[in-house]
């Protein structure tokens, strides 16, 4: 069973840091490109960040310079660090893992809420 699960959201005051984890099991982790979006109640959910399975990373301009995401195939987790955070943060942050491959497989974790107070 395929399971991707992430930690670390939390509520924490405007200009301060969290770091998510998003922990894989039941997939060959190294070989997904993984991604984290975000999504506000009511809007539609937005691309955040992407670490391809070489570690080619990639950014939505809005957080250019302020996250970082990384991964750790021997743990099969992939971390987002988010520092200088903003109100407009705010949203529950999702992990999804993709395989490129042949028959192209993509799975989603539940989702952790990121509360930026102003």
């Amino acid at each position: 069973q395929v399971q991707l699960v992430e930690s670390g959201g939390g509520l924490v005051q405007g200009g301060g840091s969290l770091r998510l984890s998003c922990t894989a099991s039941g997939i060959a982790f190294s070989i997904y490109t993984v991604a984290w979006h975000r999504q506000v109640s009511g809007k539609e959910r937005e691309w955040v960040a992407t670490i391809g399975s070489g570690g080619s990373t990639r950014y939505t301009p809005s957080v250019e310079g302020r996250f970082t995401i990384s991964r750790n195939n021997a743990e099969k987790s992939v971390h987002l660090q988010m520092s200088s955070l903003k109100p407009e943060d705010t949203a529950v942050y999702y992990c999804q893992a993709i395989n490129y491959g042949l028959a192209r497989r993509e799975y989603w974790g539940q989702g952790t809420q990121v509360t930026v107070s102003s």
